[in-house]
């Protein structure tokens, strides 16, 4: 099975001593909760608490218009636009975009991961300077509402979105079906319905070209 270290190369010292708690990526998905409180109270002058267990660092550019539920975690120099929502348990790492109308939940973006345009991103992990094009969607259920199966084991969880590693791009309006793993500097074209694993590629509509 694909582990964290074939997808993400983490260079900021509190994710990674986050991640290297762990082997594969969905086992992370169910402590996110918990190092976001555990993290936050560490945090030093340059992060201000706006609200319990919502930690914003100074440099940050927050929309007013957004809503952030919490725990949840933005780091410098991100950019949250206007009507953004964070839902629980999310950590937006050092330079990352959210944009308007976009829907995360229970996730990690890497640093300067760009969700910029109506997206939904739930338990999910974007590594570093991944892209995803406008109403790309990171499905995380079943229709049959069973455990997602990853690489043909079973994770015994229920709600698993996608893994997409370092400088992978994803084209518009394609949907990541539950338990997909990109592997890094992988192109997904436009319009595209994503499942399995997708490694050193370049993916489209007719063929899988490996990338040159």
């Amino acid at each position: 099975m694909t582990k964290i270290v074939e997808l993400f190369n983490v260079e900021d010292n509190d994710i990674k001593v986050f991640l290297d708690r762990f082997v594969y990526p969905y086992e992370v998905l169910p402590h996110i909760h918990d190092y976001i409180l555990e993290l936050g109270n560490k945090l030093g002058n340059d992060y201000e608490q706006i609200k319990e267990n919502i930690w914003i660092h100074k440099t940050a550019n927050v929309s007013e218009t957004c809503e952030i539920v919490g725990p949840c975690i933005i780091m410098e120099n991100a950019t949250i636009r206007h009507n953004a929502y964070l839902r629980e348990n999310v950590i937006i790492g050092k330079g990352c975009v959210v944009g308007n109308s976009c829907e995360l939940k229970n996730s990690l973006l890497l640093s300067n991961a760009e969700v910029p345009h109506f997206n939904y991103v739930g338990d999910s992990i974007l590594g570093n300077k991944t892209h995803l094009g406008a109403g790309v969607i990171l499905s995380n259920l079943r229709l049959d509402k069973q455990n997602i199966m990853i690489e043909g084991e079973d994770t015994n969880l229920r709600k698993i979105g996608a893994f997409i590693g370092d400088n992978a791009q994803i084209g518009c309006n394609s949907v990541l079906n539950p338990g997909t793993i990109i592997y890094p500097n992988t192109i997904v074209y436009p319009l595209m319905n994503i499942s399995g694993v997708k490694k050193d590629k370049i993916v489209n509509n007719k063929i899988e070209l490996r990338r040159i």
